[in-house]
Parts: structure tokens; C-alpha cells; sequence
């Protein structure tokens, strides 16, 4: 058996920057109201005549990743892209990652946990390379959210909150079991799937009820129990995080960085509180991102990573929560 590593990284984040006021005058909201719910100042979305999407953005960080790794494209053995925002309802961006880097034959899967979409991909992967199958493998995290808001005060709870972007990451075979991917922890709680949801398209509304609901249906757009998913989040995440450490040996005191989620620097803060935990042992870039779904932990964990604030030999904490309701950790030791 072996264990997986890290070797390259990468990210993109679309030019267009929108702040707290340039959303002040499309809505009733104010810098004000959403720093203090969320801690976030202004987030990317891609403008209007971009030729980005989750797949190009996705291809854009991979190239870096790849890159930064010292192999090629030809090296790379699978896909994994982890996105609730395809660029098409089917197929999904995975395969258009094969087409627009080149790459030879291979497989490319799809993995479709919203929030936690990075971390299960990374969880994918690993056990991919821990059985030997393959050797390197890219994953991907990637989001173009800003197309599917409701930008009207009506949706304001929601559209303040996410950004479009997209992180990478070329997972690779690794002989020493002591190091990099340690152990990975998945779980889920569907009976809440109602609670942060995009109800349509679905079987109960396809193409018939599409037709006939016209351009008033909103069942496009996100709905979230905010509250509820707030209590649930910080909950599961101090879980989820506890479960890597004892898996292996490890204390709170362990921790040389943490990347969570970026879906609200109060959940986040309140983790740090929680786990006893320095600025500079926490990672949190949403103050300028806001919340990218499944490239939010690749996007911050690559900024940690290119601000040297993760050397050899860190025990690096990875922890998502979100829609579904999922949930998941990685503990890497750095290398």
C-alpha cells in the first residue's frame, strides 16, 4: 500500500472583482450587514463575455498545478473534478478537462459533494493511488456560480455569498507511509438535503414543467436555512476534525494549519476558538474570495502553500461542510 502526496498546486480566480457596495446597488444590502454575517468583503465573478466556465477556470489552475508538479500532461494517470456547477447538466467537466489539456485517454470522474466536493475528490484519489492503480492523479475544484444567483434582493441571503473560481492539484505516489495523506473521513446526513438545496432540475421538474413554468420559476435558484446550516456546520466540522486526529495519533495541539471551507469566517472562527487555534495556524482567504463551493479548500490551500505558510513536515488539516448535508477531513503530513 502507499500513500499519496501533493506535489503541485495551482489556482484562478476570474479578474472581476465585486464588492460588498457593487452589490449595495443592485440590492438591498450593505458592506455593513454582510461583513458582519459572513466576513466577507467582495468575491470574483466572471463578467459577462468571459469565455471562463467551472471546466476552462478548472484547466487554467490545472496547467499551474501540473507545472509546479515537474510532470506533463502525459503523466497524468486520472481525472477527478469536483464541481456543483458543470458547464453542462451532463456530461461532466471531467472529460472536458481530457479535451482541452491534451491529455491522453484517461479516465476522468465526477464528484458531486458541493461543499465538500474537494475534499471527497482528494479522498477519491487517494485510494486510487494507495492501492497502486495509478500513480498521478489531478484533481480538480472548480465553481461558476455567479450565472445561477438570484440577483435581486429577494436572493440577497445567498448571492452575497459566493464567488466563481477554481484550485488544482496533482496527487502523486508516495513510498513512505508516514507521509503525506494520512487518512481521509467522509460522511453524510441526507435528511437535510432540503436545507441548502437547488431544487431544479430535477425528475419532478424537467423538460415538460421547464416549458410550462416560463421565465418566473425560481426553483433555479439556491435556497438555504442559513441558521440551521450554521448550528449543523460547526458541529460537524470540530467532528470531523477530532476523527482525523485520534485516527492518527494526533492532538489539537498538532495542527500547524488548518484550511477549512470558506463558507463563513464565523463558523471558521469559531473553529479556531474551539481547537485553540493561532491566526497563523487557520488559513481564510473568503474576505476576498466569498465562498467557492468545492475550489474553496484548493483555492486556500494553495495560497497557504504560495504565502509559505505550509513546509515539510506540517500536519496540514483539511475540512469541509455542506450541502447534502456532507461533511469531510484530510490529515496530510506536508511533504
Amino acid at each position: 500500500m502507499y500513500n499519496s502526496k501533493i506535489i503541485g498546486l495551482g489556482k484562478y480566480l476570474p479578474d472581476n472583482v465585486v464588492t460588498n457596495d457593487d452589490l449595495s446597488k443592485i440590492m438591498d444590502t450593505n458592506d455593513e450587514w454582510i461583513q458582519e454575517r459572513t466576513g466577507i468583503k467582495e468575491r470574483r465573478w466572471i463578467k459577462e463575455g468571459s469565455n471562463d466556465t467551472s471546466a476552462v477556470m478548472g484547466a487554467k489552475a490545472a496547467k499551474i498545478a501540473i507545472e509546479r508538479s515537474g510532470l506533463t500532461n502525459e503523466d497524468i494517470d486520472f481525472i477527478v473534478f469536483a464541481t456543483l456547477s458543470p458547464d453542462y447538466y451532463f456530461p461532466g467537466c471531467g472529460v472536458q478537462i481530457q479535451d482541452i489539456l491534451n491529455m491522453p485517454t484517461i479516465g476522468a470522474l465526477d464528484v458531486r459533494n458541493q461543499c465538500s466536493g474537494f475534499v471527497y475528490a482528494i479522498s477519491v484519489a487517494d485510494q486510487f493511488i494507495k492501492t497502486g492503480m495509478y500513480k498521478n492523479i489531478l484533481v480538480i475544484g472548480a465553481e461558476y456560480h455567479s450565472n445561477g444567483l438570484d440577483k435581486t434582493t429577494r436572493g440577497r441571503g445567498v448571492t452575497v455569498i459566493f464567488g466563481d473560481g477554481a484550485g488544482a492539484c496533482v496527487l502523486s505516489r508516495e513510498e513512505d507511509n508516514t507521509k503525506g495523506i494520512l487518512s481521509t473521513h467522509l460522511h453524510s446526513e441526507g435528511k437535510y438535503a432540503d436545507k441548502l438545496i437547488v431544487e431544479s432540475p430535477s425528475i419532478a421538474h424537467w423538460v415538460p414543467e421547464i416549458l410550462e413554468a416560463g421565465e418566473n420559476d425560481t426553483s433555479y435558484f439556491p435556497y438555504m436555512d442559513g441558521q440551521f446550516v450554521f448550528k449543523n456546520a460547526v458541529v460537524r466540522f470540530s467532528e470531523v476534525i477530532m476523527e482525523g486526529l485520534i485516527k492518527n495519533g494526533l492532538k489539537k495541539e498538532d495542527i500547524d494549519m488548518l484550511i477549512p471551507h470558506q463558507a463563513n469566517l464565523r463558523i471558521a472562527q469559531f473553529i479556531q476558538k474551539k481547537f485553540s487555534l493561532t491566526d497563523d495556524q487557520v488559513y481564510n482567504n473568503i474576505m476576498k474570495y466569498g465562498n467557492t463551493t468545492a475550489a474553496s479548500v484548493i483555492i486556500a490551500l494553495t495560497e497557504a502553500w504560495e504565502e509559505g505558510k505550509i513546509k515539510s513536515g506540517d500536519h496540514v488539516v483539511l475540512a469541509a461542510f455542506g450541502s447534502g448535508f456532507t461533511w469531510a477531513s484530510a490529515i496530510i503530513k506536508w511533504c
